[in-house]
């Protein structure tokens, strides 16, 4: 391990534990009347779970923990981000009691009153946020352990959309989207089927998939191609490449100064074939011409193009559209959201409907009828579902897979119906 690396280590393993100590603080508050056999046992807990999250985290660079079974990886370390988070969540309400206690204080030194209401009532207000502080905490961890349970619970979104320039032939078309796939994160077989069964069910006309068919490579399908090769449509499956797809974020073993890697150059082309050996036309790029009742209209699809600098930027819009611009109505596959307000709406303005993916919805928010919430939204604009300018549509998947936390909480797997009209 490079000594820069460990000196961060070193950092983080010390910031957790001054996080444990001060939530404990809230710990001790709460069980201070209780016995001395309640105390040890609720203390000797909190230690005990606090210890093993220090020590697994401070062993994990030493255990070559990228290379473990993606499920277990992914729960061992949900778990400690459960947990950190949860405490995050807890101090931060107990920072407010304390800055509250601060001013008090400040104010008990200048008159005689003030000192009197610290005195009388500053330990119980002081245990009452303690308590509700480990219960926001805990209500966090439940919640994030709850959404394990939701990462196979697909839902299917309905939509109808009405475009003035939309040729009659093409009216009633319906289109299934799918989106960010993350086959090595997908371990329950049984449950994937169910979803290819719910696609299917939706008797669409035409299947789109707006990328991220892995997390980094290729081989990841070996498993799922059989599944995903299920998913048929009259007018065909097409699909796009997304960021993950590239491998970009694996450390290629042969990668170099410059970050060439022909291990990595060899995973793409491999990728790509496995798109055409499912039946899949993964469009590079490029556009095709789709045909229906002698009419015509033209779908595009790109690859991944961000606006955010730490995404990769390997799409071709002047490439893809060269040649559609005569047909009446555009449809574009482009994995990332951001690429609407970057340079779709502003240079292509009779690009009428795009379909993207990438963000999951974070995985995490909160979504009933009339209302959508999830951090995802400090990050990006257009995060899921349909957006509207002028007379340009933007539609965000919130994705089929999971990546990272193998779970979702309020924002679940989703498969998009979209009817034209």
């Amino acid at each position: 391990m490079r000594r820069g690396s460990g000196l961060n280590t070193i950092i983080l393993l010390a910031l957790l534990l001054l996080l444990d100590i001060y939530v404990f603080m809230a710990v001790k508050a709460i069980f201070s009347g209780s016995s001395t056999r309640v105390r040890n046992i609720v203390f000797g807990s909190y230690w005990a779970v606090s210890a093993l999250v220090i020590i697994t985290v401070g062993l994990l660079p030493y255990l070559n923990w990228q290379d473990w079974p993606a499920n277990t990886r992914s729960y061992i370390l949900t778990i400690i981000f459960g947990i950190v988070f949860a405490k995050m969540l807890a101090a931060a309400f107990m920072l407010l009691d304390d800055l509250r206690r601060g001013v008090q204080w400040i104010i008990s030194r200048f008159t005689t009153e003030g000192a009197g209401a610290v005195a009388d009532n500053g330990i119980s207000r002081s245990r009452f946020f303690s308590q509700v502080a480990l219960l926001l905490g805990g209500g966090m961890f439940a919640t994030l352990m709850y959404g394990l349970s939701n990462k196979y619970n697909y839902r299917v979104h309905k939509m109808t959309l009405a475009f003035k320039n939309l040729p009659p032939a093409f009216k009633g078309l319906r289109i299934v989207q799918i989106s960010d796939i993350h086959s090595g994160s997908l371990t329950d077989k049984e449950a994937v089927i169910k979803g290819i069964e719910m696609i299917n069910a939706q008797k669409a006309d035409i299947v789109l998939f707006t990328g991220d068919l892995v997390n980094d490579r290729a081989s990841e399908m070996d498993s799922l191609m059989e599944v995903f090769s299920k998913i048929k449509a009259p007018m065909g499956v097409y699909s796009t490449l997304g960021n993950h797809d590239y491998g970009d974020y694996y450390a290629w073993p042969d990668k170099d100064a410059n970050g060439y890697s022909a291990l990595r150059n060899q995973n793409l082309e491999r990728l790509k074939q496995v798109h055409s050996e499912m039946g899949w036309r993964l469009l590079m790029n490029e556009h095709v011409t789709l045909e229906r009742g002698g009419q015509q209209i033209a779908l595009l699809g790109i690859e991944n193009w961000s606006a955010m600098s730490r995404f990769p930027k390997y799409g071709d819009m002047k490439k893809a559209y060269a040649g559609a611009s005569h047909l009446p109505f555009k449809i574009l596959m482009s994995h990332d959201p951001t690429h609407w307000d970057a340079q779709v709406r502003t240079e292509y303005p009779d690009i009428d409907l795009m379909l993207a993916g990438h963000t999951h919805g974070m995985q995490f928010g909160v979504e009933i009828p009339g209302f959508k919430w999830s951090p995802a939204r400090f990050i990006y604009k257009e995060w899921a579902g349909l957006y509207k300018e002028g007379a340009q549509r933007l539609y965000v998947n919130r994705g089929f897979g999971f990546l990272g936390y193998p779970g979702r909480v309020g924002i679940l797997p989703e498969i998009t119906v979209i009817d034209l009209a």
